[in-house]
């Protein structure tokens, strides 16, 4: 197969962790002859001093005339400390959301055996915990009508039914191939584009009659995955909400550093950790860039490259299993690895295998 991948490394610990993503996907490529091009290109920060603005035409163009997006993170210090600032890193993630036309994100939250006494739960709890997150995201609240002034702000959390309909629809798809549970979040106690979710969803869930599907307030499910993680299978909600619980499940894996995510829709994908630009890493190879090779393997599975994509999977599992590890998940006395040396280990171990 040939692919054509779009690689914006943004911001802060995102030019480190981009690289071994590459190097797992070419690692891939060789070994299963595959011609894989890449082309760069600018976003947030980066893009924001260069060009100023954090999600160039240029980017625009590569990311729509490639097959795929590997994309990393944005943020930078200055522009978080700056509250006047009318340009923002982040403003190029949604702008790269919007313009692709990405309203479907992907988050799938998992367990690996050799870490569950890094999680802040119990591990009684965490083990086999294995659900996916499917979360709106080019609507809500991050879209909707803002104003902001120094007495009075707000922003609106606005939906429209085609926009629900569709995003649950994703969500019934990954549930029919997984364990047939759908768990839609919303907060329709309170808030009415959360009343309009879940009537759409009533209506919807007799086209799918084999899926269980079950209703629970975001404060419900906040709650009850930390106390039941292994309750859940696909759990679908509004982009706000969405946000907030797929960090939440970092505490379930243990590391933010283990959650690759997909955001699909009508245009180009788009393949990314969900862990931030973590500025106060940046050059010193200590970044954990296992969920941007985990994100690889979302990629390849994306174009029904199934084995390629299970094997970016095994590399990472005997990655930890070796104690190959950066510091943050790296067992006590354990040998020292960086960025660098976890992505080349997992290259090599591809190579082999």
């Amino acid at each position: 197969m040939k692919l054509n991948i779009a690689l914006l490394a943004g911001d802060g610990i995102g030019p480190e962790i981009s690289i071994q993503g590459r190097a797992a996907l070419e690692a891939i490529a060789t070994k299963f002859h595959h011609k894989i091009d890449f082309r760069e290109a600018l976003v947030g920060a980066a893009a924001i001093d260069a060009t100023g603005e954090p999600f160039p035409a240029a980017t625009l163009e590569i990311c729509q005339a490639a097959d795929a997006v590997l994309f990393s993170a944005v943020g930078d210090p200055k522009y978080d400390n700056d509250p006047t600032a009318k340009v923002r890193p982040e403003q190029g993630l949604l702008a790269m959301r919007k313009q692709l036309g990405l309203y479907a994100n992907i988050r799938p939250v998992q367990t690996f055996q050799s870490l569950l006494h890094l999680s802040p739960l119990r591990e009684e709890l965490v083990r086999d915990a294995d659900f996916v997150c499917i979360r709106e995201l080019t609507g809500g609240m991050y879209f909707g009508e803002k104003h902001e002034g120094t007495e009075e702000a707000w922003d609106t959390n606005k939906y429209t039914r085609p926009e629900v309909e569709r995003i649950l629809r994703v969500g019934y798809q990954y549930a029919r191939m997984r364990r047939k549970h759908l768990t839609v979040v919303d907060k329709a106690n309170v808030l009415a584009s959360s009343r309009l979710w879940r009537s759409v969803a009533q209506e919807m869930m007799n086209e799918y009659p084999d899926v269980q599907t079950d209703f629970m307030y975001v404060d419900n499910a906040a709650m009850r995955m930390i106390q039941e993680p292994r309750f859940f299978d696909v759990m679908v909600t509004e982009n706000t909400f969405g946000d907030i619980l797929t960090d939440e499940g970092s505490c379930i894996s243990g590391s933010m550093g283990l959650l690759p995510s997909a955001s699909t829709g009508t245009g180009t994908p788009v393949f990314e950790p969900i862990h931030g630009s973590w500025p106060q890493a940046k050059g010193k190879n200590i970044a954990n860039p296992l969920a941007q090779i985990l994100s690889v393997a979302m990629l390849l599975e994306h174009f029904g490259l199934a084995e390629e994509g299970a094997l970016v999977r095994r590399a990472v599992a005997a990655s930890l299993e070796a104690n190959v590890r950066t510091p943050e998940i790296q067992v006590p006395n354990g040998a020292h690895y960086g960025t660098r040396e976890v992505g080349e280990w997992i290259a090599q171990w591809i190579a082999a295998h």
